[in-house]
């Protein structure tokens, strides 16, 4: 198993087309995944942030191979769709989780 976390981080201005972007095109696009065995779509909550919202697309694979594949080609193309349509107003954080121990 290997594990990707992605954050999307938008600012207030965007939110409201975001959001729909979320629930219209990045829900979908998720499950057109291949090699996505699993995934966790979140909104995240934090006392820290008041300037915008962060938003967490959590996807596990069968194996790293299959998470290095993802980060190759599909992770840039995600990125560079979300680049062209909301520019700065977006901004994707991508961290490899690599379980030290799990009980899933």
């Amino acid at each position: 198993m290997s594990v990707l976390s992605i954050t999307f981080h938008c600012v207030n201005n965007s939110l409201e087309e975001w959001e729909k972007y979320v629930d219209e095109t990045l829900v979908l696009m998720t499950e057109n995944l291949l090699d996505v065995d699993k995934y966790i779509l979140s909104e995240v909550h934090s006392d820290f942030i008041d300037e915008g919202k962060n938003y967490n697309l959590l996807l596990i694979f069968e194996d790293e191979e299959k998470r290095t594949d993802f980060m190759e080609s599909e992770l840039l193309n995600i990125t560079d769709r979300i680049e062209t349509k909301f520019g700065q107003n977006v901004m994707v954080f991508n961290t490899s989780l690599n379980p030290k121990k799990k009980k899933i």
